[in-house]
């Protein structure tokens, strides 16, 4: 279990490794391209949801405590860009299968 910080410890929540991992890969190359998002996310506990305003001036953390780098689902990367993209913003969504990603025609 990781934890994603943003600005302060106060403000975190724990989110698996492996799904931390590719939340990641989505966050940096949004503020990379200088597009803050909304980042809505289940607490752990059941007590409810947060949501977060994804911002290049914000200070942010990925907290792994696993040792190991899991390898990346392409498909999962691309739907979690289409959902940081939308009306709603970030959500995670489920994995899909990795082969989703090969069988899905480049867009360009």
């Amino acid at each position: 279990m990781g934890r994603f910080i943003y600005d302060t410890v106060a403000n975190s929540v724990d989110i698996e490794d492996r799904t931390l991992a590719h939340l990641r890969v989505v966050v940096m190359n949004k503020l990379r391209r200088s597009e803050p998002f909304m980042f809505d996310v289940e607490i752990g506990d059941g007590s409810g949801r947060r949501s977060f305003w994804i911002h290049p001036a914000v200070p942010l953390q990925f907290h792994f405590f696993g040792g190991r780098q899991p390898r990346i689902n392409r498909a999962w990367v691309e739907a979690l860009m289409q959902a940081a993209s939308g009306p709603s913003g970030l959500t995670i969504v489920p994995e899909p299968d990795e082969s989703a990603a090969e069988s899905t025609p480049a867009q360009g």
